[in-house]
């Protein structure tokens, strides 16, 4: 019997399904639910995102700072989950997410606005 390519699994099931790197880490991309805009990516250890599937506040793991920080917590430019996903092989993550405020830390909508001169 084949894996099914849609569908949803329950929270738990979702938590299985996630592989950690060897540092404990999962990149987190995070996706404007709204317009389909990549916000930016960032780090969930298990904690980062058992918190973020229980509270629906976006949490991630600082590896600068080995701390986990709620996104906007001193900014006020939070994240508030709309649908988590994982990719086939576990090791990915994407968030649709409502952005409140820029997602960048340099105040722009989205860390993702460099583009490559063609």
């Amino acid at each position: 019997m084949g894996i099914s390519v849609t569908g949803t699994i329950s929270r738990d099931e979702f938590l299985a399904a996630v592989s950690f790197d060897a540092n404990g880490l999962v990149p987190a991309i995070a996706q404007d639910a709204k317009n389909g805009d990549v916000l930016m990516m960032a780090w969930m250890n298990a904690e980062a995102l058992r918190i973020t599937l229980e509270t629906g506040e976006v949490t991630y793991w600082s590896r600068s700072r080995s701390k986990l920080w709620r996104k906007g917590e001193t900014s006020g430019h939070t994240q508030r989950l709309v649908a988590a996903y994982v990719d086939c092989d576990g090791d990915t993550l994407v968030f649709k997410v409502e952005q409140i405020g820029p997602a960048c830390h340099t105040g722009a909508p989205t860390c993702f606005f460099r583009k490559l001169q063609t």
